[in-house]
């Protein structure tokens, strides 16, 4: 049975665990970092040296980072769904999983970190500012590339739509400035009709108020 190690209200677990949920796979999650430590177990450095999570282990193939992990379960068991078989149209959703990683996880990450993990006597709030005013210009980007289309993708939820995505309810969950966004929202409205998405997404992070220590 396919492993997955991680707490639930790590964004980049969430990422895995989204694609488990949509390709309806048995699995068992097994939780693991911030509280529930772990990661510094010689058991855990044989299966990911960087001693991070995600970490899945499906049936002795073992990945970490969590786009890999999306991309492989896609590979794997989605095929024609998750995965567009044709890599011309695979590719409109992988150049956005990597424009996720470099770009709008990073300065998104940056906000919700000083803004919400790191206790208020401890903000930098020029920081702060700086990652909100970079992330409205991104989003932007978002919005207009969604003017014509449901899914990041195109016509259908891939895994583009499941990197990028998991970034929205933390996004629209804290109280900062944001843009209009409306092609964003509706997106938004779309993922949180899929069960998958409500299950593994929009799961409460108050537990990492403050707390900078995971």
């Amino acid at each position: 049975m396919l492993k997955i190690w991680g707490r639930t209200n790590s964004i980049n677990v969430q990422k895995a665990m989204w694609a488990v949920g949509e390709l309806g796979l048995a699995h068992e999650r097994i939780d693991a970092g911030g509280r529930f430590g772990g990661l510094d177990t010689e058991e855990f450095a044989q299966m990911n040296p960087n001693r991070r999570i995600p970490v899945i282990d499906d049936e002795g193939t073992v990945v970490w980072e969590s786009h890999s992990i999306v991309r492989y379960l896609a590979a794997k068991y989605g095929a024609g769904t998750l995965w567009p078989t044709d890599p011309g149209e695979r590719a409109k959703s992988e150049m956005w999983m990597d424009w996720t990683l470099a770009d709008l996880q990073p300065a998104f990450i940056g906000v919700f970190w000083n803004l919400y993990r790191t206790p208020e006597e401890q903000r930098n709030w020029k920081v702060i500012r700086q990652g909100i005013a970079r992330s409205a210009i991104l989003f932007k980007m978002l919005d207009k590339h969604l003017e014509d289309k449901p899914f990041v993708g195109g016509q259908m939820l891939t895994i583009g739509d499941i990197a990028t995505g998991a970034q929205l309810y933390r996004y629209f969950e804290l109280e900062i400035d944001r843009p209009e966004l409306p092609n964003v929202e509706a997106w938004y409205a779309r993922l949180k009709e899929r069960e998958a998405y409500r299950t593994h997404v929009m799961v409460p992070f108050d537990e990492l108020k403050g707390r900078t220590g995971f």
